[in-house]
């Protein structure tokens, strides 16, 4: 299985300011409580992106405790690292979650907020993630739900796909394709965890505005580029994106978002 990653990402700062608070932000704290205050070692952050949970983590965490944050996007760590420059005890990394350059047992707990789906091997991910965990440690995970439960991803999904009639590549499900909790559960403990608690969590929220929405949608995305590729400017897709958005939840944009909150130790 192959997969877009971090690195295409153009636009940190359309991500962190635009999609962050209604998308992901609320995730991040709940995923971030989920998490023991002293895990048993230091926590390692997998897909870091512009550093939302990170910072999460940093609240959460007793004082001492160390987080490496990583990413495959240097682009992605400069912005969260000069977002948040005084954060203790906190590393920024790149690295690559297939091949992580830890060794075994180093952690005492490795987290992702809604980047274990991009893995182009989501098992081989798991398995190097328990590498580096020592019996009894944390895995702490988000995943999105179906498509369809997340309204502005799916007012997106619409109007990009409309404007690409055909075209499969246009065609984005990559992000809720963990959306089986079965299936996720076989994954994780094939893996070699056990204790594995899977949470639908849900998020309400209003007052957005649309167009903000759009321009995170498409500027802080790796649609950006595959856009413009294809012909179109990304002021059209930007304004198609606002008219679906308004069209489905208002302006102001009132909607919500939907994932699950998964935990599991290593055995």
């Amino acid at each position: 299985m192959t997969a877009s990653t971090h690195t295409t990402f153009t636009g940190p700062q359309y991500y962190d300011e635009y999609l962050g608070p209604v998308q992901f932000q609320p995730f991040a704290h709940y995923l971030a409580m989920r998490l023991p205050a002293r895990p048993p070692g230091d926590v390692l952050e997998l897909a870091c992106g512009t550093g939302l949970l990170t910072r999460e983590l940093r609240t959460r965490l007793e004082p001492g405790v160390k987080i490496i944050a990583t990413d495959l996007s240097k682009p992605m760590l400069d912005y969260a690292a000069a977002k948040v420059p005084l954060l203790e005890d906190v590393e920024w990394r790149e690295a690559n979650m297939m091949q992580l350059p830890f060794e075994d047992g180093r952690f005492g707990a490795v987290v992702a907020a809604f980047g274990i789906m991009f893995a182009p091997d989501r098992g081989a991910a798991l398995k190097e993630a328990r590498r580096v965990l020592h019996p009894g440690g944390w895995l702490a995970l988000s995943v999105w739900d179906r498509l369809e439960e997340n309204s502005a991803s799916f007012a997106n999904a619409q109007a990009i796909e409309a404007l690409f009639r055909g075209d499969a590549e246009m065609k984005f499900r990559l992000p809720y394709e963990m959306c089986d909790g079965d299936a996720t559960r076989r994954l994780i403990e094939s893996a070699g965890f056990g204790e594995v608690k899977i949470e639908k969590k849900r998020y309400e929220f209003s007052g957005a505005d649309p167009r903000k929405i759009a321009i995170g949608q498409v500027r802080g995305t790796p649609r950006s580029a595959m856009i413009e590729k294809k012909g179109v400017a990304l002021e059209e897709a930007i304004d198609r994106v606002a008219e679906s958005l308004a069209a489905h939840g208002g302006s102001p944009y009132r909607g919500h978002v939907q994932g699950f909150l998964i935990t599991a130790r290593a055995a």
